[in-house]
């Protein structure tokens, strides 16, 4: 399936919230936002720079600004993606169709397109050095064909695998997290591969 099949696909199929995703993309195709498909979500690119995206959920759907940091949120319904954690992305969350004031989700699309013009991003931090648990290190170690394939992971994925292992408080957890990513690393998937 291509893009373009993907993203009829994700407004078509049948979902509680339908018809607020409509109203969504209506309202981001009235922009000089390109539509694209990344993440198996419909994102909104202004020279090959994600700037917005539309999704869908059990309970809410809505606009996921990805420099929305540098929002004025006017309205004050921009919501932190994870709190601590993210940096720069914010969220905007309807539980109803009526919720989408169009004149509104316009205004922040297009400060969102403007804010990208401007150059305003958030610059990924660059991920330090990797610091290894002791028992991930014992198993590369051990198992060279192991170790290639951590190897080949960014120094992200690396960090995300240690850092699963490293903060189980048990010995007990930490073994058991580190029998779940041994296959994962051999066969070269990362641990939080499913959601990206």
């Amino acid at each position: 399936m291509n893009k373009i099949e993907k993203l009829e696909s994700f407004y078509e199929s049948e979902h509680p919230f339908k018809g607020g995703i409509a109203l969504l993309r209506e309202i981001a195709l009235k922009t000089e936002a390109v539509e694209d498909f990344k993440w198996s979500i419909p994102v909104y690119t202004l020279d090959g720079k994600n700037v917005f995206g539309i999704g869908k959920f059990k309970s809410y759907f809505g606009v996921w600004f990805f420099n929305g940091v540098y929002l004025k949120d006017p309205q004050d319904v921009l919501e932190n993606a994870q709190e601590g954690k993210t940096k720069g992305m914010r969220h905007w969350k309807f539980h109803n169709w009526e919720e989408v004031n169009q004149k509104d989700v316009l205004a922040y699309m297009n400060e969102a397109l403007e804010n990208q013009k401007k150059g305003l991003e958030v610059q990924a931090e660059k991920t330090k050095k990797v610091t290894i648990p002791q028992l991930l290190q014992a198993e590369l170690d051990q198992n060279r064909e192991l170790r290639t394939a951590f190897e080949k992971f960014t120094p992200y994925k690396q960090k995300e695998f240690c850092e699963y292992i490293a903060e189980a408080k048990q010995e007990k957890t930490k073994l058991r997290r580190l029998e779940k990513i041994l296959p994962m690393i051999k066969v070269g998937v990362g641990l939080n591969d499913t959601y990206r």
